[in-house]
């Protein structure tokens, strides 16, 4: 078999927001992370997405940010800006700042916390999408949202050209094949457990978080299911199952992500903004055993 068109890369990570021990952004750390990715098997990065804090950075933070993103990697990767909020009028200054700066296209998360209609929804996804010429990427996650995006909804919104693609986090993999069978929209896991489920079905590559610890496997696994080795890609999924367990399972992403880039070097804490608090050594140690089962360390860090 062979995937349908991605119009953002196939394999994208949602990149972390490395903080300095005082809080503040770690521009330095950016570049390495994003680096690191790139160099990894990933073909796109998402930065500021929820993995990016981005419910605690400025406008400011996400600019510069993005910025060295861009700088750093954008001649090797697709950058897309989460620029989703649940302001209307901010996400239009997010989208503006993104495209301004230089960013491939947008990440647009449903409104959270104030529940819409769908009514609303498609309001919203049309007033900012209006804001620069970025393709946009809409991003479905009712668990954190309160609200998912109904199938018309989806149907009205693939009328505008400026809407190419889905991240999907809702976990239902017949529901999002009948939205790919009626419209045009190009869907991308939005959760790592289901990222094979997600390739079999008709999605074109995955937004992940594991990404950040296991881009060259996933690289692996998406191009195994495009030649049509479902076994080899199988055996990869199998692979990871541990690590996307201490990734994805134990707390919220960010937290073990950044534990786990830690852990590999890359940066040098582990920082969260509150609400979150940073890994405990228990957690760090839940993560360390997995990466290290799966060879994921370098050797040194791997004992």
């Amino acid at each position: 078999m062979s995937l349908p068109a991605a119009p953002f890369g196939r394999v994208l990570t949602a990149m972390v927001t490395p903080f300095n021990d005082d809080g503040s952004v770690d521009l330095d750390a950016v570049a390495k992370v994003a680096d690191h990715l790139v160099s990894n098997g990933n073909d796109g990065i998402v930065v500021s997405g929820t993995t990016g804090e981005s419910p605690t950075t400025t406008a400011a933070e996400d600019g510069e940010t993005l910025r060295v993103v861009i700088e750093t990697v954008g001649d090797r990767a697709t950058v897309v800006a989460g620029i989703g909020t649940n302001d209307t009028r901010h996400s239009v200054e997010l989208n503006e700042q993104a495209a301004k700066i230089g960013a491939d296209g947008a990440l647009l998360v449903t409104p959270y916390y104030n529940k819409p209609t769908q009514a609303g929804l498609v309001a919203h996804f049309e007033a900012v999408a209006a804001a620069s010429d970025l393709p946009v990427m809409l991003y479905d996650i009712p668990g954190r949202t309160g609200t998912t995006i109904a199938p018309e909804t989806y149907a009205a919104l693939a009328a505008n050209e400026k809407f190419v693609a889905v991240k999907d986090a809702v976990g239902d993999l017949f529901r999002g094949a009948k939205i790919m069978a009626e419209t045009d929209l190009a869907f991308y896991s939005g959760d790592d457990v289901l990222n094979l489920g997600w390739l079999t079905h008709g999605g074109c590559g995955i937004v992940s978080v594991v990404g950040h610890v296991a881009g060259n496997q996933y690289a692996e696994m998406v191009a195994a299911v495009d030649r049509g080795d479902l076994a080899g890609a199988l055996a990869v999924y199998n692979d990871l199952l541990p690590v996307v367990d201490a990734i994805m399972g134990q707390a919220p992403g960010v937290m073990t992500a950044k534990a786990a880039l830690q852990l590999l070097g890359i940066t040098t804490n582990r920082a969260v903004r509150l609400p979150l608090v940073e890994a405990d050594l228990e957690l760090v140690g839940i993560v360390h055993e997995a990466l290290a089962n799966a060879a994921l360390l370098p050797l040194s860090e791997s004992n």
